[in-house]
């Protein structure tokens, strides 16, 4: 009890200091102190009460600065020109404490589960894996199925199904020829992959209700006490179910265990920026603080994969909801006002894929934005009952986070109402400005950096919210004019290019962009010739010339880069033999991925020509049972002095693919380094010097591209092997648009 009271007195210090009148210099000596006192609370991280009193001390900045902002800044009424503009600015900043005071207490105490052991295997429940699908590739849907059959549960009690929903009744009997050919191929190919793996196909009659109504009709087939839930490109770790189906003994009210998405590939940010494995990924921001600060409040949610779900709970909702188009925030809330409990293991224990390409990107941002607003709009979690305050308030806070691009591109656009045209929306000068909204804004980023400094580096946040921001704003008005509108659409995933070039939706981009340098060369001619310059103008010169760095890293974004590699690669290094016409040699495997590996031979080499078609076949070991794949050569690199050779699979039989699911996927640990290597903070002056490269360097290499320059011509890459399911008929190819352009085409979805 003693340890809460120094808690308890900041919170009653820090309340006293929010109502007392000060003068201006008394402000800045105060919020300074403010500073310091935040700055010593963040020296012991994981000390719950050293965290209150950073937290107060940070309130306390913010709602002094509120408070003015409120009461000195706002134009006047009388004039709209500026009113109008400044009060939307204000509501933009406002929205952001909001959000900030939220993020609070969220983040008040995250937790770190631990699984129980299990006494028994007697006493383990069955379990359904649930993998949806729609128009996904056979070579996806293999290798995830691969994996979901070598999770570690004794077998009697795992039962796999694969849902089809491009496949289904009334996709075989389109009235176009064309599509109802390419359903029912797709349908007889998934079939006979299915059963040549050993595991459930089924298509139902209708795409009602899109992926919710896919996940029902598997509810209504199978029967076990659990169901796992897979997106159809998410590759399960053995220990998946040993870290997770042993929660459900300990609470008879959970519905819930989530795991965090881990990718094996970049998103746009991180692929056209080269940041991928040296840079937190963005969703490690969410999976790593946020869902665990979610836990604490019983309020961590349902992610449409990763998860393992109790039957009986599902049951009392009449299954997965589908009012919105993100199904799973939405059933997380229906059962949590059920009175269902939700828990969150923060360790990676699935390997997806994630859009590459900033079009599939920022479709699937849509879908997130849009149904986390309907959840806001249609079931108002704020008000629904069943649920406690503290789940009322992250609910809330997560549905409100989508509205971020108001805010975000009102912070972008009110600079250029003084600069162009002299509107005075924000109304200080350069010594209020200092002692309030300075301090305030320093606070803010220290604030980011003590909460999210190992999964979030200096302006990443702002760069990842601005991209999204100029195509998300239209997803928001579509929802608000009608909530029930917006349907389902599936992020298109493995996707690559094989040229560099501009996104088809750049233009925006470059606008902003050249808008903003004008007006940071306009501010800058006014304040060399205005006899007496104004502290504002200053002020609002500086904040413009921040937006034109954000910008200009924004290019490289929509700048994208080629990507020859369609089968992302997984580092393993386990030990194997490689045997040849008799011979044998022992060989290190470096990396992994469904197409095929990366091997060293730690002794003597064999004379290989990468242009011939030797082959021969890989051993490796588990628990002293042989795992075995034939290869072919495809190529041979020098990498630090020693030859790496690469191999291919010559035909991928479901042996194979059980191989490659041991392989790649045979141990949790190769995901948790690659996330614990680029786990690294990085302080506001070196972050910020990385940032203003990224804005001088990618904004050179968008315009060259503008300019037909730095384009590349496509290359030429290796073909995988074709999918042969049974030994003499079916050949399933590795890319079904392959399918879809010999028929007219298919509808891609994600």
């Amino acid at each position: 009890m003693c340890t809460k009271w120094p808690a308890l007195l900041a919170g009653f210090l820090g309340l006293t200091l929010l109502w007392l009148p000060l003068s201006l210099q008394a402000q800045l000596v105060l919020s300074l102190a403010a500073l310091g006192v935040m700055f010593f609370g963040m020296t012991r991280p994981e000390n719950t009460v050293f965290r209150f009193i950073t937290f107060v001390f940070c309130a306390v900045l913010a709602l002094r600065y509120a408070f003015w902002r409120t009461t000195e800044t706002l134009p006047p009424f009388t004039d709209p020109l500026d009113f109008i503009p400044g009060l939307l600015l204000y509501l933009a900043e406002m929205y952001c404490l909001l959000m900030l005071a939220i993020s609070f207490f969220m983040l008040a105490d995250p937790l770190k589960r631990v699984a129980p052991k299990v006494r028994s295997l007697e006493e383990l429940p069955t379990v359904d894996v649930l993998i949806p699908t729609y128009n996904e590739d056979p070579e996806l849907l293999a290798a995830t199925i691969a994996a979901a059959k070598s999770m570690i549960y004794p077998r009697d009690k795992l039962s796999i199904w694969l849902l089809d929903d491009g496949g289904t009744d009334a996709k075989r009997s389109h009235k176009d020829p064309a599509q109802a050919l390419a359903a029912t191929r797709r349908h007889q190919q998934l079939k006979a992959l299915c059963r040549s793996m050993g595991v459930n196909y089924h298509a139902r009659e209708k795409n009602d209700h899109a992926k919710a109504g896919n996940l029902n009709d598997g509810l209504r087939v199978s029967k076990a006490d659990l169901v796992v839930v897979f997106d159809a490109d998410h590759a399960p770790v053995r220990e998946f179910l040993k870290e997770t189906v042993s929660f459900f003994r300990e609470d008879p009210k959970l519905f819930l265990v989530q795991t965090p998405h881990y990718f094996l590939n970049p998103d746009p940010l991180e692929k056209n920026l080269k940041t991928f494995g040296s840079m937190p990924s963005e969703n490690e921001m969410f999976y790593s603080v946020l869902q665990r600060g979610l836990d604490k409040w019983n309020a961590s949610f349902f992610c449409g994969s990763a998860a393992v779900l109790r039957r009986k709970a599902l049951e009392t909702t009449g299954g997965f909801s589908g009012q919105s188009i993100t199904e799973d925030c939405e059933t997380a809330l229906s059962l949590h006002a059920k009175g269902w409990n939700s828990l969150y293991v923060d360790k990676p224990l699935i390997a997806g894929l994630q859009p590459e390409t900033f079009v599939a990107f920022i479709g699937q941002r849509a879908r997130w934005c849009q149904g986390m607003l309907q959840i806001l709009i249609l079931k108002r979690p704020f008000l629904i009952k069943g649920l406690t305050v503290s789940q009322r308030i992250c609910y809330a806070g997560i549905n409100l986070f989508w509205l971020f691009p108001l805010s975000r591109l009102a912070f972008m656009l009110s600079p250029l109402l003084y600069i162009f045209f002299s509107l005075e929306i924000y109304q200080a000068n350069i010594q209020e400005f200092g002692a309030y909204a300075l301090t305030y804004l320093i606070a803010s980023f220290a604030m980011q950096s003590y909460l999210y400094g190992k999964v979030r580096w200096p302006w990443v946040s702002e760069l990842y919210e601005y991209v999204q921001s100029v195509m998300l704003v239209g997803s928001i008005v579509s929802v608000v004019r009608n909530p029930r509108k917006p349907t389902f659409n599936v992020t298109a995933k493995g996707q690559t290019l094989d040229s560099n070039g501009l996104s088809p939706i750049a233009v925006p981009y470059f606008v902003i962009f050249f808008v903003l340098l004008a007006a940071a060369v306009y501010s800058m001619w006014r304040l060399a010739t205005e006899p007496v310059a104004s502290d504002l103008l200053m002020i609002v010169a500086i904040w413009n010339l921040l937006n034109l760095f954000l910008a200009a890293a924004g290019l490289g974004v929509v700048a994208e880069r080629r990507e020859l590699r369609r089968n992302q690669r997984l580092p393993v290094r386990r030990h194997g033999l490689l045997r040849q016409a008799g011979h044998t040699w022992d060989v290190i495997l470096l990396d992994a991925s469904s197409g095929g590996v990366s091997v060293q031979f730690p002794d003597q080499e064999p004379v290989i020509d990468p242009g011939s078609d030797w082959s021969g076949e890989i051993e490796v070991r588990r628990a002293g049972r042989p795992v075995t794949f034939p290869v072919t050569i495809r190529s041979v690199r020098e990498f630090d002095g020693v030859n790496v050779f690469g191999f291919g699979f010559p035909q991928r039989s479901p042996r194979t693919f059980m191989a490659i699911a041991e392989i790649m996927y045979s141990d949790q640990q190769p995901l948790q380094d690659r996330i614990s290597r680029r786990q690294v903070r990085l302080d506001i002056v070196r972050g910020t010097l990385r940032f203003a490269g990224w804005s001088i360097s990618q904004s050179f290499r968008a315009v060259g591209y503008l300019l037909g320059f730095g384009r590349s011509e496509k290359v030429a890459t290796f073909e995988d092997a074709p999918i042969t399911v049974t030994s003499n008929t079916t050949r399933i190819p590795g890319e079904t648009p392959q399918l879809a352009a010999a028929v007219g085409g298919v509808r891609s979805h994600a």
